[in-house]
This record gives structure tokens, sequence and C-alpha cells, in this order.
């Protein structure tokens, strides 16, 4: 077998779209004025139902819940260059990529309700279940990617985690076995600053991490995480790669977490009001809209329109899932093995 090899080691960053919103026309991706739109009315309705996620825990309507807030360009701009026949394996925090692909609203709240038919992912969405054991994920996404080409099939991967997870062993062999076998996948690193409490300076004494690809033998980048059009630009570029044999690639989404690690978090024991101003200017959707602006493509009316749109749809969702009939105890029993265990059996009687 013939040595890999990648012809330089350098960390590429990928910015596109500025925080005024003027845009390198010659790097970004050639999208229709109807594609901007669609781009834009996806982020506000994630965002729209992270809000109201947020409100509902603490409501106590659901259970502890991960914002993706500020994040949002992160996980659409890579759920955008995907096909629909390609795989997703999610961490605990893409709830903008399950809204991105079209999963049910209400089945992302009944999920973080504690109901787990809520993650019972429909026929026609090829995302695997959420995972909230950190970093675990990507292993599967790995072993996916090698099927598909054992297989001779093009479906391409793609799997997120964050910064922190970065730190997992996991993340070392999933990265180790994509390079040796050449596994068509897209790994997807939303680095946004903090780890919980633990910083990106602890997380990793690296200068970025995209530069850990390098060590497995394939092509890592850096992309600004809050511009929609280079985190698009460098994930479909990935895609492409994995799709025609070209391997692996680790985009790295440099970006932020406007929000507590979770809702059991309270960020503001660890970091600054300073910092979080200061990357409020470069807030993914404001970004969009400023372009949105100076392209003609806006108008206030527009904007009241999608944001109405957006709480109607969330409204919805939040009605349905408060609607459906809620789970029996004993499931977790009878869905845990294919028949009940002697101690399973004292259990159930028990109830």
């Amino acid at each position: 077998m013939p040595e890999t090899t990648i012809e330089s080691c350098e960390v590429k960053r990928l910015e596109i779209l500025s925080e005024n919103g003027d845009a390198d026309e010659s790097l970004a991706p050639k999208f229709t004025d109807s594609q901007i739109r669609e781009l834009y009315e996806t982020l506000v309705r994630m965002r729209t139902f992270d809000g109201r996620a947020l409100n509902l825990q603490r409501e106590g309507r659901i259970g502890t819940y991960a914002s993706i807030l500020g994040q949002e360009a992160a996980q659409l701009g890579t759920a955008y260059a995907l096909e629909k026949r390609d795989w997703i394996f999610p961490s605990f925090r893409e709830n903008g990529v399950f809204v991105a692909r079209g999963y049910e609203m209400y089945m992302i709240l009944q999920y973080w309700g504690g109901d787990e038919r809520g993650i019972k992912v429909p026929e026609d969405i090829n995302m695997f279940p959420i995972s909230i054991p950190v970093g675990t994920h990507m292993l599967h996404a790995v072993g996916a990617a090698m099927a598909a080409k054992y297989k001779e099939d093009k479906t391409v991967t793609l799997t997120y985690f964050g910064d922190g997870g970065t730190s997992e062993g996991d993340f070392h062999e999933a990265m180790n076995f994509a390079g040796v076998f050449q596994a068509p996948v897209v790994f997807i690193c939303e680095n946004n600053q903090w780890a919980i409490s633990v910083p990106r300076a602890r997380q990793t004494a690296a200068m970025t991490i995209a530069q850990k690809a390098f060590a497995y033998g394939f092509e890592g980048i850096q992309v600004d995480g809050n511009d929609i059009f280079a985190v698009y630009k460098a994930t479909k570029s990935a895609v492409d790669k994995a799709r025609s044999g070209g391997g692996p690639t680790l985009i790295e989404c440099h970006t932020y977490r406007m929000s507590d690690h979770t809702t059991a978090d309270d960020a503001s024991r660890y970091r600054t009001k300073e910092e979080v101003e200061a990357w409020k200017e470069k807030d993914p959707i404001l970004r969009l809209k400023r372009y949105m602006e100076k392209k003609g493509l806006w108008a206030d009316s527009y904007g009241k329109q999608v944001d109405e749109d957006a709480k109607a749809l969330v409204d919805e969702a939040v009605k349905k899932a408060e609607a459906v009939e809620k789970p029996k105890p004993q499931d977790m029993l009878v869905y845990t093995y294919k028949e009940l265990t002697p101690r399973q059996k004292k259990q159930m009687g028990d109830f």
C-alpha cells in the first residue's frame, strides 16, 4: 500500500462574508437570490426554535437543553452542502441541523422533554440519533463511511463535535481510521471557544484545531464559522472530495457560543460580558441580513414576515409536542432488549 502524502501542512482560513455584510464575490458561492432568502429564513427558524426551547426549559416544560445561539451558520452552512442521501452523525448541540434537514420540530422538543420517541428518526431523513456522550459518535460516522466505501456507495458521512470533543480519545481514533482507510467522511468541529467552563486555550496547545488533521494524513481547514458563505463553500468542497474518493477533511468552524453550555450551566461565572458583547457584532444572522440589504434583497416587511412565519411554525410545534400521549414508564424496560431479562421481569412487576 503506497504511503499517503499531503502537499502542505499549512492551515488555510476561509472568510468570505465580513461582519458589515461585504462579500468577496470572487470566492462567494454562486447562490441565487432565492437560495440566499432560503438560507436567511432557515437561520431565523433555527434561532426562533432555539429561543423557544430555552423558554420551555425555564418553565419546566422540557429538560436540560443545549442552545445553538451564535452557531447557526456553522450548522446550516454544513448541512446545506449535503445531498439527501448523505448521513449526519450529530452531537447534543445540533438542533439547528435537525431543523435544517426538515426534521419535525415537535419531535425535537419531544426528545428534550424526555420522550425518546422524539428521536426515532424518520426513514427519509439520513441522520443518526443525538449523541449525548462526547465524541463516541465520531467513530460511528467513520465506520459508516468505511462501509459506504467498501460497498462502492457514493454516500458521504458528516459528523459534528465541539472543541472540547477533540480532547477525547474517540476523536483521535476516528481521525486515525479515517485517514488510514481514506474514508468519505467530513469532520465538523464547531469551535465555540468554550468546553463548558474550559477555554479553547486550555483545550490544546495547537495553534488551530484544523491542523490536527495533518497528523492523520488528510486536510484540515479553518473557516469563519459565523460566515455562512465560507462554511458552505468549505463543506461543499470537502463533501465533493470525499464523494469522488479523495478521503476525509477536518473543518474547524471558528464561532462562539453566545448562550450557556446548557441550561444547567451559568457562563457568567467564567467569562466576561465584554467577551460576549464583542462577539455579538459577529452574529451570523445579522451578517447575512447586512449582505442582503446591500444586494437589494431586504425589506423590513420581508424581515417581519420571516419572523412571524418562524414563530407560527414553532408555536405549532410546541402545541403538537405537548399534545403527544405521554410514554409509559415501562417502555424503558420493554425496548431495552429483545426479550425481558429476569431482572427486568421483576422490575416490570414492581411497576
